[in-house]
């Protein structure tokens, strides 16, 4: 893949499940881990709807690190220096946000970076959310048309988007929480 500089991504399109999704995480992983230096070591997760086989989305390779609390501030510069854009607006108090974008068969393709707390409420609700998914072909069908409905109201309006598959995902956290409640 070759960083991209001029074109443009279009974010809230609704594309189908592509079999690449997986080969293109493992690069980003490896150009990940060879940017950082942490000890110990991070984990470093597929997540998303790029993680899911057959289910539908952005087609936005999502990646999250979960590093220890006191690591979190300084991986910033690591991560800018590997050519990862930092974006304020995206991050929250708990949470680092990163993108980058490359050119790829004609095609923009765009990698998201959530840094979090390894073992924490988001990263756990993360992986337990995907894990679900992956189990779960009915749950995953449901979500397709979620998500499908979400980019036809949102109209490319970020929140509306994700406001409106918001539901959908608290209720399968509720049922994970009751399927596996924290000890």
């Amino acid at each position: 893949m070759v960083k991209v500089s001029i074109l443009k991504m279009q974010k809230y399109l609704f594309h189908n499940y592509n079999q690449n999704y997986n080969r293109y995480f493992q690069q980003e992983k490896r150009k990940i881990k060879a940017a950082l230096s942490l000890n110990p070591p991070l984990s470093i997760e597929h997540i998303g709807s790029t993680s899911v086989k057959k289910l539908g989305g952005k087609g936005i390779i999502d990646i999250a690190l979960g590093i220890p609390k006191e690591k979190i501030k300084s991986i910033r510069t690591q991560l800018e220096k590997a050519g990862y854009e930092f974006r304020d607006i995206a991050s929250t108090p708990t949470r680092l946000f990163f993108r980058q974008d490359y050119t790829y068969r004609n095609r923009v393709r765009r990698v998201h970076i959530h840094v979090v707390q390894f073992e924490q409420k988001e990263w756990i609700e993360m992986i337990a959310f995907r894990n679900y998914l992956q189990k779960n072909k009915e749950t995953v069908k449901k979500y397709t048309q979620i998500k499908k409905e979400a980019v036809q109201y949102a109209q490319g309006d970020g929140q509306k988007y994700r406001r409106y598959k918001e539901k959908f995902i608290q209720n399968v956290l509720k049922k994970i929480t009751k399927l596996h409640p924290q000890k």
